[in-house]
């Protein structure tokens, strides 16, 4: 099964695309462990990864396509694949597509996580990170005992700055404005899935599997 995952951050792609890996068997594959892998590897294409991002830039999509389509053509990917964080755009879309065909795969499903902006802003604004254990809460779904402490180790919470209010809706108009048009693009393909992400972690996940067609004692 070759699937992607879209969503706005915050969406919960990153959760239910581990669970899938995990569930259906495939490779969670992503622009950033790429990336990582890559430059730790100092690969050819790793190198120039790195240079970019040492010095400030963003990795061209040429680069980034060439990297995904080394990644799919290793051997784990023979049984499926599910990507998460790629494509972002309409031109890297087009690229993927071009991939595939060029190695005989079709994409089946782009799983569409929808959930409303104000959601989005609540549930990213509401995270706190301890500052010694890493460990993560939200001051409404999953708060610590103590207010502004840490659970495990007892030090402080706070807020990093990604999760602050003005970066989160300067993270939602970035992504509508690039990485949105891809919904109507997999629709337009009859490949899209739309999911409600709103529910809890586990009910989300049930109702992607019912649309893809998995029962839940399937692959176990």
């Amino acid at each position: 099964m070759n699937l992607l995952i879209l969503g706005a951050p915050g969406a919960g792609k990153g959760t239910m695309a581990q669970m899938l890996q995990e569930k259906l068997n495939i490779p969670h594959i992503s622009t950033g462990d790429i990336f990582r892998y890559n430059i730790k590897n100092d690969t050819e294409l790793g190198r120039k990864v790195k240079q970019y991002i040492e010095s400030g830039a963003l990795v061209p999509d040429s680069l980034t396509v060439d990297l995904m389509k080394d990644r799919l053509q290793k051997p784990d990917c023979l049984k499926g694949f599910l990507l998460d964080g790629f494509p972002r755009t309409i031109n890297q879309a087009e690229s993927l597509d071009a991939i595939l065909d060029e190695m005989n795969l079709n994409l089946d499903n782009a799983i569409y996580l929808e959930v409303p902006d104000e959601v989005i802003i609540e549930r990213i604004t509401g995270r706190r990170v301890c500052t010694e254990c890493g460990k993560t809460y939200h001051i409404k779904n999953n708060p610590p005992i103590r207010e502004g402490l840490c659970d495990v180790c007892g030090k402080p919470l706070i807020q990093r700055e990604d999760d602050k209010e003005a970066t989160v809706i300067k993270r939602l108009e970035t992504y509508h404005r690039q990485t949105e048009p891809l919904v109507a693009y997999y629709k337009n393909q009859g490949k899209l899935l739309v999911v409600n992400g709103e529910g809890s972690i586990d009910s989300v996940f049930k109702e992607i599997l019912r649309i893809l067609g998995v029962q839940e004692n399937d692959f176990n």
